[in-house]
């Protein structure tokens, strides 16, 4: 059985064989596309329909959690992403598919990254996963400090994150 010791020395002679910048691998892209987005469902969710027509694709805008539609700010989530993406032209740089058939992905509109917009209004949060905070972080705590959209203090009750609101009320569907 190895000590501690001899475990942390043998890693850290496995790590002088790596390059100095080895990082983790890149995530997997599906080749980026453009569409019109023909529906808004909520705050993260659009269908955008396929260059050469066809059935609209569900795309789940990866990198933010925006609010249930039945929870406090669902609905102004929501509409504010309508007004700003219904019937315009995106590029969806998809990533892969989630467990309900969702394509993943950045959705940008003339360039901008839409997950980054809907953050910095206030409207979504930093999609999080256990101890990342997630691709908004910075964007997600200057929305907060600036009393903007979920983070209003006129809303009265603190904002609530998606994935806590689910586990307590279940989904709104």
């Amino acid at each position: 059985m190895f000590s501690c010791l001899r475990v942390f020395a043998l890693a850290a002679l496995a790590g002088a064989w790596l390059p100095a910048q080895a990082s983790p691998p890149a995530k997997r892209s599906l080749p980026a596309w453009s569409g019109v987005v023909t529906y808004v469902v909520d705050g993260d969710t659009v269908r955008v329909r396929p260059p050469g027509g066809g059935k609209p694709v569900n795309v789940r805008i990866e990198g933010i959690d925006a609010p249930e539609i039945c929870q406090a700010g669902g609905t102004a989530s929501r509409d504010a992403l309508m007004r700003r993406v219904l019937g315009q032209r995106v590029a969806v740089h998809g990533r892969r598919h989630d467990d309900y058939g969702r394509l993943l992905a950045v959705v940008t509109l003339r360039g901008e990254d839409t997950g980054l917009w809907m953050v910095r209004q206030g409207l979504a949060w930093s999609y999080r996963h256990r101890a990342n905070a997630g691709p908004y972080a910075v964007e997600q705590r200057r929305a907060r400090a600036a009393g903007l959209g979920i983070f209003s203090p006129s809303s009265g009750a603190p904002p609530v994150y998606p994935a806590q609101f689910r586990r307590q009320h279940g989904s709104c569907y």
